[in-house]
């Protein structure tokens, strides 16, 4: 990776995770001294933010957090439901016993975390269960497009895990993925990631 697009990933990761909020604004010289890189580096990292929404830039002035208009939040989850339950549809193809071992491993990862560990440490355990979850991905521009949009939209821990009762939903809902898979159930994977996303409880399947 160039230091560009490392610092892309570090500054994309403190935006998710509330470091800098939405509508801040981002001086470059105070990002070169938090990432020890240059002023080039910097400017190139913020102007492919920039191309993936995640950084709005304004002429003359600099640049800043990319700020959601009202409404856009429902509407990029739309988008994050179709292109994530399309996926789900080629993951159950090619699940192995050993995927879903790791899968396992990432969600009591998580689990834990979400009863002894910080912000930061659930919400890179989270990103570890849904990347890992996309390697299952066979069609590798729909996986990268499912993460670009992941990226733009407001983070998880900001805007969806309010309550801590939202985060240990998230926790169940990592498992209800994993049975899905292990039962080469599509539908019930489909569901389960819509719900997922839109941070709702699954309807219960009778029969």
């Amino acid at each position: 990776m160039t230091k560009s697009g490392d610092i892309a990933e570090r500054l994309t990761r403190d935006i998710q995770t509330g470091r800098f909020a939405p509508g801040a604004w981002l001086k470059q010289i105070d990002l070169e001294a938090r990432y020890g890189a240059t002023r080039i580096d910097v400017r190139r990292a913020l102007e492919q933010l920039v191309v993936n929404r995640i950084v709005q830039h304004v002429p003359n002035r600099g640049y800043h957090v990319h700020a959601s208009e009202p409404g856009r939040t429902a509407e990029q989850r739309a988008v994050r439901v179709i292109l994530e339950t399309a996926a789900a549809e080629l993951m159950i193809q090619r699940v192995t016993p050993r995927d879903l071992a790791d899968l396992t491993a990432l969600a009591d990862r998580f689990s834990d975390l979400v009863r002894n560990g910080t912000l930061l440490e659930q919400y890179e355990a989270n990103i570890a269960f849904h990347l890992r979850m996309l390697r299952l991905c066979p069609n590798r521009e729909l996986a990268r497009l499912v993460v670009e949009v992941r990226a733009r939209c407001s983070s998880a821990p900001i805007t969806q895990w309010v309550t801590h009762a939202r985060i240990e939903q998230s926790a169940r809902d990592h498992y209800g993925l994993i049975e899905a898979l292990a039962a080469g159930d599509t539908a019930g994977l489909r569901q389960c990631v819509a719900a997922h996303i839109l941070q709702n409880e699954p309807a219960r399947r009778v029969g």
